[in-house]
């Protein structure tokens, strides 16, 4: 990645800038859109959307943005970048069909939204990078298969998580090691909280009390590592010591896995590898890396939206994906009862008051007809759920027409021959 400066001061020096366009205006748009109008060359924003523009208009104003225009037509918003403008818009299609923009940046979080706007920039040949775990754990695999097939790339982000791990992997591979756990690190978990009890630190730190609430009751973590392939468990000792809780045997047996924890401080991500040469871990253990047979490997920090730019130059300037599905889901996120439920209640959305999201592996997922957490939104209850139960898509009545269910549907049919979801899809449609 260090290569990706150079290649950005190029571009600048060509006067042929990386052309982005930031799809949502909401608090990682913000020190994205800043971070890249002042302190990117390489790259320039064009675009802002948001479905309330003056949010869009707004972010640019936090930004310096000196010219910002709202134009109604493609035309207009095409001529308006090419002269130099930054669009606003409460169209997103207007910039996925830009002919002046490159990449676009979901920083949504939404599941149908951004599918039905990656279909569009899939249409129009446009990158997308994506600040959306949640579309990317629901049914990213299905969208890197349309992606390939229009020519284009999607990826998720450096900074996220996801992106920091599969980086550190990439590295530790590199370095000769077999990697044999890829895990995250969180300071606190409480599966109950909602935006009401999150809504003080929310206000400090002007975020989104659904999104922090997210962060809080394990949905997010769960969509995160979906996405690097879990369950929690507790760990509060020395990051170089953290291969000792593993039975490394068992990992061998598996191949690997992807797990987190809750409580350890000074670290953000880890890898646990090992080398399979004795001359290679004595070179290890003099360095500092203990006597194996798991060697620990960390970043203490994940930056976000300093970061995200990167992905971005890899994407469009190397056609390198973050972190690229290697085939279907193994690991995926059910939507779990945060209090007891009612027969006809509709579900709110993830990081609110009904539900939150759990990691669990694919097959289980398949086998018991799991609802996803990423897909809870609009969904109507048609039996009673107790607190801590597992949602099924048994349990409730979809809403109409939604592209991400029939995408999911082709997903389960496309990685593992199974029908039965696009039956119910079609029920509903």
């Amino acid at each position: 990645m260090i290569i990706v400066d150079n290649a950005l001061q190029a571009r600048e020096k060509e006067g042929r800038p990386i052309r982005v366009a930031l799809i949502g205006a909401g608090f990682m748009s913000q020190g994205l859109a800043n971070h890249i109008v002042h302190t990117k060359p390489g790259m320039r924003l064009v675009g802002v959307f948001n479905r309330r523009v003056q949010r869009a208009f707004d972010l640019c104003q936090y930004a310096a943005v000196p010219d910002v225009v709202e134009p109604t037509t493609q035309t207009e918003v095409d001529l308006a970048i090419r002269e130099g403008k930054v669009v606003v818009t409460d169209d997103a299609y207007l910039l996925a069909r830009s002919t002046e923009v490159d990449v676009l940046v979901d920083v949504t979080g939404s599941v149908e939204f951004g599918a039905r706007l990656a279909f569009e920039a899939f249409r129009h040949k446009k990158d997308v990078v994506m600040l959306n775990a949640e579309i990317d754990a629901t049914i990213g695999p299905i969208l890197q298969i349309y992606a390939e097939k229009n020519g284009v790339i999607l990826s998720a982000c450096d900074g996220d998580e996801p992106g920091v791990q599969i980086n550190l992997y990439r590295w530790v591979k590199g370095l000769g090691l077999t990697p044999r756990v890829i895990g995250n690190i969180k300071g606190l978990q409480d599966p109950y909280r909602n935006p009401t009890t999150q809504k003080g630190f929310a206000e400090k730190w002007a975020q989104n009390p659904t999104m922090v609430t997210s962060f809080a009751d394990g949905s997010k973590i769960s969509f995160e590592q979906a996405i690097v392939a879990s369950r929690g468990l507790e760990y509060k000792d020395d990051v170089m010591k953290i291969g000792k809780i593993y039975d490394v045997e068992e990992i061998r047996k598996l191949g690997g896995i992807v797990d987190y924890v809750v409580g350890t401080p000074l670290t953000k991500v880890y890898v646990l590898a090992e080398h399979p040469d004795p001359k290679q871990q004595h070179y290890l253990n003099l360095y500092k890396m203990g006597e194996g047979p798991l060697y620990s490997f960390f970043v203490p920090y994940h930056l976000v939206h300093f970061e995200v730019p990167t992905a971005i130059a890899r994407v469009a300037l190397f056609r390198d994906s973050v972190a690229k599905p290697l085939g279907g889901p193994v690991v995926e996120v059910c939507a779990v009862a945060k209090r007891d439920l009612k027969s006809g209640e509709v579900l709110d959305d993830y990081g609110m008051y009904m539900t939150y999201g759990e990691a669990v592996n694919a097959d289980e997922m398949c086998r018991n007809h799991y609802l996803p957490e990423g897909l809870v939104e609009g969904c109507m209850l048609t039996r009673d759920i107790p607190k801590d139960s597992v949602i099924t898509y048994d349990d409730v009545t979809l809403p109409p027409n939604r592209l991400a269910d029939q995408l999911r549907a082709e997903q389960y049919r496309h990685f593992r021959r199974e029908t039965w979801l696009e039956e119910l899809v079609g029920l509903h449609a």
